[in-house]
């Protein structure tokens, strides 16, 4: 059984973690696809190939959104496969493959392609898993010589990196930085459970980013065994997916690769040992700052059957079984006085090591024994009593409906995800179908399938070595590690009883009123646009788009949002995004709306800006009505239950705490109210402040923010004016005229940059003495009306973040991932600021300091070169060129064009503003905002002692 692949606890998070499994090492003799050994049909519009010297590709035409291109190219070869000598080489490797070429020096190979319109990360980047390594390029603008260039670069890295001994001296420090950066709770986590979960396999001991002796000393020697070893063509597989003609990147694709040669002996394939037989084991990891969680998995070795429908069928049977237990899971959390936080369970497979099923929760510190009797006997209930009919009928039509949805819109699906999609079928090896293929396969997988029939296959789910129980907290457990397995026995000597069946339910919001009339259509045709005026004043801007077939986009807005919260003190208005939506209607709960909408497309997210609230939506043209019915039920009556509130509360200072554990989440806590001057709505609010407020409070701060003010509704993607008009006019046409938004509390429509202080602001935080957080923030302007100078701002910062990265990264390695990014406020008048951030060693911070100030001296001192202002503008008019073709771009865009017409205006112009900026304009714009006497500083540094100078 191949299941899906779910990374460990907070894995997804840690991009260095990914999971694939190895294919041969040898130049392959035949076609080594998966499909051509598998009952499952592969997508016939992927043109599937093998080079001579063993090299795979997937070639894809796909023209959304039109001109761009995903190369991604996949080395069969991860942190698995060092030697103990080597560990976190096949990460540095994969930093020196950007590091110099035979034929491409260090300092030009990425700025080709930014001369091409490619941002450094953002469309160029790399990770390295456990068994892979990913080489990812997004080419916004695939004409022939960037896609020459970018297989060029590409063929480059793999057979011709240079690792000069001077590059590899100077990378060291950039990986010690990415340690330093990547040393979190999360990932000390992980560690433990990997130890818990497969001890004395290979896997345990191979965590991408490696062991920090040998990375600030392995000799050049070692990087070019492992590079040679497994940089290789019969390792390797090319991606390309975009707007190209398939036969002409074939041929560029074989011109390319084709003369690519394995160098010296092939790296062989590691022996990652085999799960041991195990009893019942505990294991717990005291870590401060962590959220408190505790799993309970059972391991067993994994299970290499191929992809095929048969073993597709089985998987799905499986699967639906687990996801009744998920939502049970997900209902609890959401009752009253809920054992846990959040639970779930599944299984997955790692890196070919061991597989495992498992059940988890999150929980408040002290609660352990509540939430591990919660998961384990619900898991035991799941085994004993099964699914019932209802319940699987459930899954079966969410999933169904999903699976549909995707076949509708197969033709409009993106590049970039379609790219990873190949990918990931090459790690998991498994056929890439199309959407149709999958659909037909669940229908005859699910086609007279019964309860009885998955509730025989649940009992093997949860069956291997163990029960493991991991349980991590931020405090030490009374009675220790003999404690939680005294408890987890007691827990499984306690019966349990068969789930009560649910109340069938009815969606009682369909009527809203008399429906109202379109009493005005404005159209606004250089922005393909429509305003219609309902009667009741209710505003509604539309703009149809083929950018994906079945996406329906919506937004609501309504009330001045921030500008009713007073400046100087917190208010329980602000955790309204964070319970609203949890909290149901008035009639339902969330989830009776689930059930009562199961096989629906609909959602909703609940937002406060800085001068409305905004309710939004994504769904299909066959459930547009069902939409906006929704949404007009969360403006009216919102449940705004206690329960989702009191969770909040109970966990609100673990959250704070767990935030406190890293610099960068220390500054998310306290860092927005210092760049305003500290406005209260800017920071989160203190843990005493929350724990006295109640939730009859909220709900009559957000009753009253959204009952008063003007409705715009913004409403874009696969829609007509006619769905649009038949839809409103029922929903939010048919309300009673709302009166005009109420007034700013005297101050809330203003926002302030603070003045600079002799010394930098410091705030702590509570993790490694050596980690801190260094910003450096000067004062600019808003983008309120003529938007102009901002737009000009936002390319200063491009321009001053490829200086950062060269000097501050490259060179000094003071920072691994040195932030820079500008801020415009389209609210508040005079409110902007640019700034620089990096996370780095608590003595480097007098050197990044230094260095910024120096980096900002050289842009007021002299123009840049017309060559580096266009490769910090080129990829900023790329991806905004990009932007423009989806519906996320417009839903914001056209939010305020009703209102206010010289909106248009901005919007056409954009590029042409950025295009039009000069050398002389990034100078001045330097010389009058970059300036030390305006800038402030702020450090967040340990609370712990500092490490001795020795260490």
């Amino acid at each position: 059984m191949r299941s899906a692949r779910i990374l460990l606890l907070a894995a997804a998070s840690f991009a260095a973690l990914t999971a694939a499994a190895p294919a041969l090492a040898q130049v392959a003799n035949t076609d080594p696809w998966t499909q051509t050994t598998s009952d499952v049909p592969a997508d016939q519009a992927v043109r599937f190939g093998v080079l001579p010297n063993g090299m795979q590709y997937a070639l894809m035409r796909n023209a959304t959104p039109p001109g761009q291109a995903s190369f991604r190219l996949r080395i069969d070869a991860g942190s698995l496969m060092e030697n103990e000598d080597q560990l976190g080489l096949a990460h540095f490797m994969e930093h020196m493959a950007f590091n110099g070429t035979t034929n491409i020096p260090e300092n030009e190979l990425l700025r080709i392609l930014e001369r091409r319109g490619l941002a450094f990360g953002a469309d160029t980047n790399a990770s390295t898993g456990f068994d892979e390594t990913v080489y990812m390029l997004e080419i916004p603008n695939a004409d022939a010589g960037t896609i020459d260039d970018s297989l060029r670069i590409l063929r480059e890295q793999m057979s011709e990196a240079l690792m000069a001994p001077e590059a590899v001296e100077a990378e060291r420090n950039v990986i010690v930085g990415e340690e330093r950066l990547r040393n979190t709770p999360g990932l000390r986590s992980i560690k433990a459970q990997l130890g818990l979960y497969a001890p004395g396999q290979r896997i345990a001991n191979r965590l991408p980013i490696g062991d920090l002796d040998i990375i600030r000393t392995a000799p050049r020697e070692r990087f070019v065994e492992f590079y040679q070893g497994y940089y290789r063509p019969e390792r390797a597989t090319f991606v390309a997916v975009g707007d190209f003609n398939v036969d002409e990147m074939e041929a560029k694709v074989r011109s390319a690769f084709e003369s690519w040669e394995g160098r010296g002996p092939a790296g062989p394939e590691p022996d990652l040992g085999t799960v041991a037989p195990r009893g019942p084991e505990t294991r717990i990891l005291v870590e401060p700052g962590v959220q408190s969680s505790i799993e309970l998995g059972f391991i067993r070795n994994p299970d290499r059957d191929p992809d095929s429908v048969a073993e597709r069928r089985d998987n799905l049977i499986r699967r639906l079984g687990v996801a009744v237990l998920n939502r049970r899971l997900g209902e609890i959390a959401r009752g009253d006085n809920p054992p846990f936080l959040t639970a779930s369970g599944g299984e997955f497979e790692l890196a070919d090591s061991f597989a495992a099923a498992s059940v988890s929760a999150q929980y408040n510190v002290g609660g352990w024994q509540r939430a591990l009797e919660a998961i384990e006997q619900e898991q035991r209930r799941l085994v004993q009593y099964g699914v019932s009919d209802a319940e699987l009928q459930r899954e079966i039509t969410a999933t169904r409906t999903a699976l549909e949805n995707a076949v509708a819109g197969a033709a409009t699906r993106r590049t970039p995800l379609l790219a990873g999609a190949l990918v990931g079928s090459v790690n998991s090896k498994t056929v890439f179908a199309t959407p149709q293929t999958n659909l037909d396969l669940f229908n005859a997988a699910v086609e007279g399938l019964t309860a009885a029939t998955v509730n025989q296959t649940l009992p093997e789910v949860f069956q291997g070595e163990g029960p493991l129980a991991l349980v991590v907290t931020p405090e030490p457990i009374e009675g220790g590690e003999a404690a939680v397995t005294a408890a987890l026995e007691a827990s499984r000597q306690t019966p349990v009883a068969a789930p009560a069946a649910q109340a069938e339910l009815d969606w009682p919001y369909q009527t809203f009123g008399s429906a109202g009339a379109v009493t005005d259509r404005r159209e606004i045709a250089e922005l393909g646009a429509t305003v219609l005026t309902f009667a009741n004043g209710v505003v509604v801007t539309v703009k149809p788009t083929d950018f994906r077939d079945e996406q329906i986009l919506v937004r609501v807005d309504t009330g001045i949002g921030e500008m009713g919260q007073p400046t100087d003190r917190p208010t329980v208005e602000g955790l309204g995004a964070n319970v609203l939506t949890a909290g149901g209607l008035g009639r339902l709960t969330v989830d009776e709306m689930s059930r009562v909408l199961n096989g629906r497309v609909y959602s909703t997210g609940f937002s406060v800006a800085a001068d409305r609230y905004s309710l939004t939506g994504a769904t299909r043209p066959a459930d547009l009505p069902l939409q906006m019915q929704v949404l007009a039920a969360y403006l009216t009556d919102p449940g705004i239950r206690p329960a989702p509130f009191q969770l909040l509360k109970s966990s609100y200072g673990q959250q704070l705490a767990q935030a406190r554990a890293t610099p960068g989440g220390a500054f998310a806590v306290d860092g927005g109210a210092i760049l305003s001057s500290g406005d209260a709505r800017d920071g989160l609010p203190p843990a005493d402040a929350v724990a006295g407020w109640t939730n009859d409070e909220l709900k009559a701060e957000i009753t009253r923010g959204l009952a008063s003010g003007p409705i715009h509704i913004t409403i874009v993607g696969d829609v007509t004016l006619d769905d649009v008009i038949a839809s409103v006019a029922p929903t939010f046409g048919a309300l009673a005229a709302r009166g005009p938004e109420a007034a700013p509390l005297p101050g809330s429509d203003q926002k302030r940059f603070p003045a600079p202080t002799s010394a930098p602001i410091e705030l702590t935080h509570t993790g490694p003495a050596e980690q801190a957080l260094a910003i450096v923030a000067w004062p600019t302007t808003d983008a309120v009306g003529d938007r102009t100078e901002a737009r000009q701002l936002s390319i200063l910062s491009a321009v001053l973040r490829l200086r950062v990265l060269e000097e501050i990264r490259e060179k000094q390695a003071l920072a691994y991932s040195p932030g820079v990014g500008a801020q415009s406020s389209d609210v508040y008048p005079d409110y902007g600021f640019m700034l620089v951030q990096g996370e780095i060693a608590r003595d480097n911070l007098a050197a990044f300091n230094t260095a910024v100030d120096g980096i900002a001296a050289t842009l007021r001192d002299a123009p840049p070169e017309a060559d580096e202002l266009n490769r910090a503008r080129l990829p900023a008019i790329e991806r905004l060129r990009l932007s423009q073709a989806t519906n996320e771009y417009w839903l914001g865009q056209l939010a305020d064009v009703a209102e206010r017409p010289q909106e248009v205006q901005e919007i056409t112009r954009h590029i042409a503003v950025l295009e039009a900026i000069t050398p002389e304009d990034i100078q001045r714009l330097a010389q009058k905002y970059l300036r030390p006497e305006t800038a402030v500083r702020v450090q967040v540094v340990s609370s712990t002692a500092a490490a001795p100078a020795a260490q």
